[in-house]
């Protein structure tokens, strides 16, 4: 498959693809439009799960209509459905990523994120470092043995080189005798979006 090289997002799908299969569980820390989730929902099918946090309606929404469409199973979750159970099917969860740790008690396969604001939506709601931080920092320790998180980083919008820091403190932080990490990034765009992804070895 030919790729355009700065296709990030899609680069992150593809290092999800090769540790997750059918049936296992998995989880996007940042709803969006749903195209993450669909992907997760792809790569799992109909005997897998897939969790998904996102503090606005209008993206729980479009994304309930996205995977629908493709026959997906998919569960609206209030603040009192937690901690998750593991079945079969999409969570959509209205909360932000930051707790992660009260709905996800099982170990994921794969975790994804894409950072930012909604796109089409209110470019004032967005990820900031604290909360990014507090998902990263349980989601990580949760990831199963030989998963894989990705993490898509915008350095370009106001605050988002703040949480670039961050990110990139966080990952190059984590043990390596515990993780494995990558970056891949376009080297002559400074404020282009970047990918982290790291693998639990142990």
């Amino acid at each position: 498959m030919k790729h355009v090289l700065s296709r990030i997002v899609v680069w992150g799908h593809e290092f999800l693809a090769e540790v997750v299969s059918p049936g296992d569980l998995v989880v996007d820390l940042t709803a969006g439009n749903g195209q993450d989730t669909l992907k997760l929902f792809e790569f799992v099918g109909v005997a897998g799960q897939v969790v998904t946090f996102d503090i606005q309606a209008e993206a729980l929404t479009n994304t309930k209509t996205l995977l629908e469409a493709n026959g997906a199973k998919v569960r609206a979750n209030l603040a009192d459905d937690l901690p998750l159970c593991r079945q079969p099917g999409v969570d959509l969860v209205k909360a932000s990523h930051a707790h992660f740790g009260r709905y996800v008690t099982f170990s994921p396969r794969a975790i994804i994120a894409n950072l930012g604001y909604l796109p089409g939506g209110d470019q004032q709601i967005k990820t900031h470092s604290e909360s990014t931080m507090a998902a990263l920092e349980q989601s990580c320790p949760q990831l199963a043995v030989g998963g894989r998180i990705a993490v898509v980083v915008y350095p370009g919008h106001p605050g988002g080189e703040q949480e670039a820091i961050a990110v990139t403190e966080f990952f190059t932080g984590l043990p390596e005798h515990v993780f494995e990490v990558i970056q891949l990034r376009v080297s002559n765009r400074l404020l282009a979006p970047f990918l982290f992804v790291a693998e639990k070895l142990i």
